[in-house]
């Protein structure tokens, strides 16, 4: 079942993300990595808004996994609002990765945005 989860879920994050993406790109005139990380980051937010449901009511869960790619995908600032609003994940003796690797995504989006301005 998690294997099912996890292919479920992730097919879900990917059309969203892509989705809300070419929706943004289509209608703003902003660069395409700031349409991505608000996509990715929508999608981040809704993810731990449904996995906090979802706990509550002893349904199926959102794979942690699937949480923390897409924070690395550029889902950071999302995910990290969600932990805050929903006070979801927050334990952070429980689940000591998901503030890494928020940072980590952060920090690899904001190195691959300066190189892309610093080359243009």
């Amino acid at each position: 079942m998690r294997n099912r989860s996890f292919g479920v879920f992730g097919v879900i994050a990917i059309v969203a993300s892509v989705g809300l993406f070419l929706v943004l790109e289509s209608t703003t005139e902003w660069v395409w990595y700031w349409n991505w990380l608000i996509a990715a980051s929508v999608v981040a937010f809704i993810f731990y808004a449904y996995d906090k449901v979802s706990s509550k009511a002893g349904a199926g869960r959102i794979p942690e996994l699937i949480l923390h790619l897409l924070s690395l995908a550029g889902g950071f600032a999302g995910a990290l609002l969600g932990m805050l609003v929903f006070r979801h994940k927050s334990n952070f003796r429980a689940h000591p990765l998901f503030v890494p690797i928020m940072v980590a995504g952060a920090v690899i989006w904001s190195f691959l945005i300066y190189w892309l301005i610093t080359r243009a």
